[in-house]
C-alpha cells in the first residue's frame, strides 16, 4: 500500500542553457553537471541556489552513447561510437579544460607517461583510451573507490583506479585492467558496481554478486579463468532444445523466479573470474558469492511491445558508517566505510528495493499509478518519472541502516520506524514530456521533450520479445522538424524545511487517533535521520538544525505513541528518551482530559511514566505528583507502591500517598510491599506508632522479600551514588539485622552489586571511603554464611581478614555491637573452621580482658582454620601483628605457617615463645607423613635447649618426656637408639628404652 500526500519536496527550478539537445547527462560531484550531445560534452557549474552557468566544454572522438562520473578520482567516462565501432574512454583533469580549443592529451590505459610530458598533465585534460576485446554496452563507477566496471555481451571488465606518482607534488590518475568476470546466459543492459558488489540487469533478469577478497582454503588467484559456480541442472531451467525453438507456433515464457543467498547459484547463470592484473599482490578479488537472482515474466495476454516489459533503472545505493549522530567529524570519500547497501530496479509499473549486505531481503515494493520511464534512488527519496509526472516516494534505507549501525536500536532506549512500514508518495508533480532523469546532491536533472507521433516500424512476434537475445523495437519518427526540448534543474528543498511541512500536515490527523499521524511523523523522522547519516554533506550549522529537528521528531512520535492503547504504545518510551525531554516536560505536553470531560490515562503514557520512574532519573517532580499518583491508582494500582518509592516522587504529599495506599488495602491488594510503603510514609510523617504497627504485621523473612521486590525502599540513586532512605537509617538504629539480611537478599537477587552494597553501608554509617563500619563487616560475614558463588569468596576472605588484622593491630573496637559472635559463625558457616585445640593453649597463656579484641581474634583464627581460605594471600598483611609480641600475633603467625605446612618453623617459634603449647601442637599437627618430625626435629631441639638450661628448663624437660613417650611407641629399638643424643644420661632414657624393647612382646 502506498500512501499519497500532497507535500512539496521540490523547490526552485531552472533551465540548463544547453546549446544542443541533450542525448546523455549526468551529475559531476557536488558542483557540476555534464551534458553530452553528439560528439560534444558541456560542463555546467551548479551550486546551491545560484544560476546554472557554463564552466567548459570539450569534444569527444566519438558520439557519446553512455556517460558516467566518479567523484572518487574526479573523472568522466563514456562509451562512444564512431564508424559503427564503440570505444571506452575516460576523461581526467577535466576541470582544466576551460575552452573547447584547449590542448588535450590522449594516452593509453596503463602506459607509463614519459618524464618530459609529466608537467604538461598538470594543467590540461587527458583522454585515456581503454581498449576492449568486445564492444562495451554499459558501465558503472564505484562511488567509494572510483573503480570502473564495464559490461560487455559475455563479460564484465573491472578497471581499478590507481595513481602514477611522478614526484612529491604530482601524481597522474590511471587505471589497471585487473579482473574479467565472464558471465553466461545473461546479456547486461545495465550494471551497477559498489565496493565489490556487482548488480547486472538484462531486460527481465537481475543478478547481484559479491566479489570476495579473501581466498578460500589457501587458494591463490590465477591468471586463467577460475570457475566459481556451475549452472543449474537442465531439469531446473529450460532445456537447450527449447531455447533453440524458432517456430512461430510457440511462445517461450520462463516462469518468474526469486532466489536469495546461496539459492541464487541455481539461476543457471555461470560466473567465472579471470584475474588480469600485472601484480598478484594487488589482486583484490578471488571468489564470487551469489546474493540475489530475480527473473520476471511479461504479461503476454495483449502481445505488448518489448519496451513495455523491460526492466530499467538498476542502481546500487551505499550508506556509510557515521558513528554517533552528534559527531562533528566530516568524512571524505576515501574514509567512508560501507554500512549497508541497497539495490533498486523497476518494471514499468512496479519498483523493487532490496537490502543486500548482511542479509538479502526485499524491503519495499513501489506501485506506480502509470507507466514509468526511469527512476533514481537517493538515501531519502525515490524519484520516478512517467511521461507527464515527476513522482517522489519515500524510502526505508535510513531505517535499515540505523539497525545495521546499532543492533540495540529497537529497545527501551532507542527506536526507529520499521523497515516494513508502508511507503508513501509525497508529491506527484506535473511535468510534460519527461524523458530522462538523474540526481546529484540536492538537484534533480530532468529532460523534457514534446514528442511528435511515434510510428512503430514493425511488430515483433511474442516469441522474439520473450527471448533473452531479443532485440529492441526500432521506432520510426516522421522526418519533420525536431520537437521542443528542455533540460531542467529542480532543487529539492532542505530536509528541515520539508520536515516542518510534514509535521504541519500531520496535525490534520492529530485528533483522529489514527495511524496516519504516526505514519507521516515517522516519514518525517526518517527524512531527518537519512540527512544525518551523510555527514560529508553537512555544514556544522545545518547539522545542528537537523539534530534539533531529530529530537523534535522523536518528541512528536512519543506524543503519538503515548496516546495509543495498542501493542505499539511502548514505543513512547524510547522516542521520548531520544527527544531529550525531561519527564516534567513530557507530562506538561499531556492532554489529561478526554472529550467528554473525564480524565483519561492511555497505556503508552503509563508505560513511559512507569519506566521513567523506575530508572532513578535525577529529576524531582513537583506539580504533577498527585496527578501521577491518581493515574496509577486508577489504571495500574499494583504499581503504586513502586511509583511512590521513586526519587522523582519525593515531593508527593505523604498524607495523599498514605490515603491511596490504604485504599489499596481495602481493595484486596494488601501485601508486604504495601506494608513497607506505608511504614516508609509513616516515618516521613513522624508517626512511629503507625510505623511499628506496620513493621510488626509481617515476619522478618517476609519483610526481606518485600525489600527485594522494591529495593528503593532502602537504597535510591542520586547522581550516580547509592543513598540510603529514611527507612534504611531507621532500621540501622532499630533492626540492623533486618537491614543486613535485606541488603544481602538484594545482592543474591542481582538487585544490587557488591561495590554498590559496600558503598551503601559506608554512606549509611557516615564513614569515609577508607573507614569500614561494623555494619559492613556484619554484611560481609552474612555473605559468607549465605554461601555466595566461589568467585566472590576470596575477595570476601581478604576483606574480612584485613579488617580483623587492622582492628587487632590498632586495638580498635567496632563502632557497633557485632551481629554474630565467632561461635555463631562457626556453627552457621562452613568457611569458618573449628579453631585448632593447641591455639587455646596459646590463648590461655595470656588473659584477653578486651572482649571485642578476643572476638576479632577468634574470628580471624577461625577463618584461617577454615577449608576455603587462601593463606598465601594474607601472609603479606600479617606484618602489623607479627611485629607485636602478643598472643594474637603469635597464634595467627603459627596458624598461617601450619596451613602452609612450614612445621619446622612452627616448632622453632613455639619452643621459643610458648613451649607449653609445643606438645598439644605436635599431637595435632605431626601426624602421618609429618610424624617423623617428632624425632627428626622436635626431639633434637628439646635436647639442645635442655642442655642450655634457662628459665624454661622445666617446660622443655616436661615436653621432652612427652616426646620420648611418643617416639618410643613409633620407632623400633635400634632406630630409637639412633635418635637419642650420644651425650645423654643413660638413667634418664632407660625407662623409654625398656618400654620400646618390650613393645613387641606386649603386642
Amino acid at each position: 500500500m502506498v500512501h499519497l500526500y500532497n507535500l512539496h519536496p521540490f523547490g526552485s527550478q531552472q533551465v540548463v542553457p544547453c546549446g544542443r539537445e541533450p542525448e546523455r547527462f549526468c551529475g559531476g560531484g557536488p558542483d557540476a553537471l555534464f551534458v553530452a550531445a553528439g560528439c560534444k560534452v558541456e560542463a555546467f557549474a551548479v551550486s546551491g541556489g545560484a544560476r546554472c552557468r557554463p564552466r567548459g566544454a570539450f569534444s569527444t572522438p566519438g558520439r557519446v552513447l553512455r556517460l558516467a562520473y566518479s567523484e572518487a578520482g574526479d573523472y568522466l567516462v563514456a562509451i562512444e561510437e564512431k564508424n559503427k565501432a564503440t570505444f571506452l574512454r575516460a576523461y581526467v583533469n577535466w576541470r582544466s579544460k576551460r575552452t573547447e580549443n584547449s590542448r588535450v592529451c590522449i594516452r593509453m590505459v596503463g602506459h607509463d607517461v614519459e618524464t618530459p610530458l609529466c608537467e604538461t598533465f598538470r594543467d590540461q585534460m587527458s583522454i585515456i583510451e581503454m581498449p576492449l576485446s568486445e564492444a562495451p554496452l554499459c558501465l558503472s563507477c564505484c562511488p567509494v573507490k572510483g573503480d570502473l566496471l564495464v559490461g560487455c555481451t559475455n563479460k564484465l571488465v573491472l578497471f581499478s583506479l590507481k595513481y602514477q606518482i611522478i614526484n612529491e607534488e604530482l601524481s597522474i590518475l590511471d587505471f589497471e585492467r585487473s579482473l574479467v568476470i565472464h558471465i553466461r546466459n545473461i546479456t547486461p543492459v545495465e550494471i551497477s558496481f559498489c565496493v565489490g558488489y556487482v548488480a547486472v540487469m538484462s531486460d527481465l533478469e537481475v543478478l547481484i554478486l559479491k566479489l570476495e577478497s579473501n581466498p578460500k582454503n589457501g587458494e591463490s588467484a590465477n591468471h586463467r579463468p577460475h570457475k566459481t559456480n556451475s549452472p543449474m541442472k537442465p531439469a531446473e531451467g529450460i532445456s537447450n532444445e527449447a531455447l533453440q525453438l524458432e517456430s512461430d507456433d510457440f511462445v517461450i515464457c520462463q516462469k518468474p523466479m526469486e532466489l536469495l543467498g546461496e539459492k541464487s547459484e541455481q539461476s543457471g547463470i555461470s560466473v567465472t573470474l579471470e584475474s588480469t592484473g600485472l601484480d598478484d599482490e594487488k589482486i583484490n578479488y578471488f571468489h564470487v558469492q551469489h546474493l540475489l537472482y530475480r527473473r520476471f515474466a511479461p504479461d503476454i495476454s495483449s502481445y505488448v511491445l518489448s519496451d513495455d516489459i523491460k526492466l530499467h533503472s538498476l542502481q546500487l545505493l551505499p550508506v556509510y558508517q557515521t558513528g554517533s549522530l552528534t559527531s562533528e567529524r566530516k568524512y571524505s570519500y576515501q574514509e567512508k566505510e560501507l554500512l549497508s547497501l541497497f539495490c533498486f530496479f523497476s518494471l514499468p509499473h512496479v519498483g523493487y528495493l532490496y537490502m543486500v549486505v548482511k542479509s538479502v531481503e526485499l524491503m519495499s515494493v513501489y506501485q506506480y499509478p502509470e507507466r514509468s520511464q526511469q527512476a533514481v534512488l537517493t538515501p531519502q527519496f525515490l524519484h520516478v518519472i512517467t511521461s507527464n509526472y515527476l513522482q517522489c516516494f519515500t524510502v526505508r534505507c535510513s531505517a535499515a541502516a540505523a539497525r545495521e549501525e546499532d543492533p540495540n536500536m529497537d529497545s527501551t532506549v532507542k527506536a526507529c520506524p520499521p523497515v516494513s512500514m508502508d511507503v508513501c508518495a509525497l508529491r506527484i508533480q506535473l511535468f510534460i514530456g519527461l524523458k530522462a532523469i538523474c540526481h546529484f546532491k540536492n538537484h534533480i536533472i530532468l529532460l523534457t521533450k514534446a514528442d511528435p507521433e511515434v510510428i512503430p516500424e514493425r511488430r515483433e512476434s511474442p516469441k522474439r520479445l520473450l527471448s533473452r537475445k531479443a532485440t529492441s523495437v526500432n521506432l520510426k519518427t516522421p522526418s519533420v522538424a525536431e520537437a521542443g526540448w528542455n533540460l531542467y534543474i529542480v532543487n529539492t528543498i532542505s530536509p528541515v524545511q520539508l520536515y516542518r511541512e510534514m509535521v504541519d500536515y500531520s496535525n490534520t490527523y492529530k485528533t483522529a487517533k489514527t495511524q496516519s499521524c504516526i505514519h507521516l511523523l515517522s516519514e518525517a523522522h526518517l527524512l531527518v535521520r537519512a540527512a544525518l547519516m551523510d555527514p560529508s554533506q553537512l555544514e556544522p550549522e545545518e547539522k545542528a538544525e537537523l539534530l534539533e529537528a531529530f529530537k523534535e521528531s522523536c518528541g512528536h512520535l512519543g506524543d503519538c505513541y503515548s496516546r495509543l492503547d495498542t501493542q505499539y504504545s511502548h514505543l513512547a518510551l524510547p522516542y521520548y528518551k531520544m527527544s531529550g525531554l525531561s519527564m516534567a516536560e513530557v507530562l506538561a505536553r499531556v492532554d489529561w482530559a478526554a472529550e467528554d470531560g473525564s480524565q483519561k490515562y492511555d497505556r503508552g503514557l503509563i508505560f513511559y511514566i512507569n519506566h521513567s520512574l523506575y530508572e532513578n532519573l535525577d529529576e524531582e517532580l513537583s506539580e504533577v505528583t498527585e496527578r501521577v499518583v491518581h493515574m496509577f491508582h486508577v489504571a495500574e494500582p499494583k504499581q503504586l507502591p513502586h511509583v511512590l518509592c521513586s526519587p522523582s516522587m519525593k515531593n508527593v504529599n505523604p498524607l495523599t500517598a498514605l490515603c491511596y495506599l490504604r485504599k489499596l488495602d481495602t481493595s484486596g491488594l494488601s501485601s508486604v510491599l504495601v506494608t513497607l510503603s506505608k511504614a516508609a510514609v509513616a516515618l516521613t510523617l513522624g508517626d512511629l506508632d503507625l510505623y511499628r504497627q506496620e513493621i510488626r504485621s509481617h515476619s522478618e523473612m517476609k519483610l526481606v522479600c518485600g525489600f527485594i521486590l522494591e529495593p528503593r525502599l532502602l537504597i535510591q540513586q542520586k547522581k550516580g551514588q547509592s543513598v540510603p532512605t529514611e527507612l534504611a537509617l531507621h532500621l540501622k538504629e532499630t533492626q540492623p539485622g533486618l537491614l543486613v539480611a535485606s541488603v544481602l537478599g538484594l545482592q543474591k537477587n542481582n538487585k544490587i552489586g557488591t561495590e554498590e552494597a559496600d558503598s551503601f553501608f559506608k554512606v549509611l554509617c557516615g564513614k569515609d571511603e577508607d573507614t569500614i563500619p561494623q555494619l559492613l563487616v556484619d554484611f560481609w560475614e552474612a555473605q559468607l554464611v549465605a554461601c555466595l558463588p566461589d568467585m566472590l569468596l576470596q575477595e570476601l576472605f581478604f576483606k574480612l581478614s584485613s579488617q580483623y588484622i587492622w582492628r587487632l593491630s590498632k586495638r580498635q573496637p567496632p563502632d557497633t555491637i557485632p551481629l554474630r559472635t565467632s561461635e555463631d559463625l562457626i556453627n552457621a558457616c562452613n568457611h569458618y573452621g573449628l579453631i585448632y585445640p593447641w591455639v587455646n593453649v596459646l590463648i590461655s597463656s595470656d588473659s584477653l580482658a578486651d572482649k571485642n579484641y578476643a572476638e576479632d581474634l577468634s574470628k580471624l583464627q577461625s577463618l584461617i582454620c577454615g577449608p576455603s581460605f587462601d593463606i598465601a594471600s594474607i601472609v603479606p598483611f600479617l606484618e602489623p601483628l607479627s611485629e607485636e609480641d602478643t598472643v594474637a600475633g603469635l597464634s595467627v603467625q603459627v596458624l598461617c605457617q601450619t596451613r602452609l605446612k612450614e612445621y619446622e618453623r612452627c616448632i622453632d617459634t613455639l619452643l621459643e615463645r610458648c613451649p607449653e603449647a609445643i606438645i598439644p601442637y605436635a599431637n595435632h599437627e605431626l601426624k602421618e607423613e609429618n610424624r617423623t618430625l617428632w624425632w627428626k626435629k622436635l626431639l633434637p631441639e628439646l635436647c639442645q635447649r635442655i642442655k642450655c638450661g634457662g628459665e624454661k628448663y622445666k617446660l622443655y624437660l616436661s615436653s621432652l618426656k612427652e616426646t620420648l613417650s611418643v617416639v618410643a611407641v613409633e620407632l623400633e629399638l635400634r632406630d630409637f637408639l639412633n635418635v637419642l643424643p650420644e651425650d645423654g644420661t643413660a638413667a634418664f632414657f632407660l625407662p623409654y628404652l625398656l618400654y620400646c624393647s618390650r613393645k613387641k612382646s606386649l603386642t
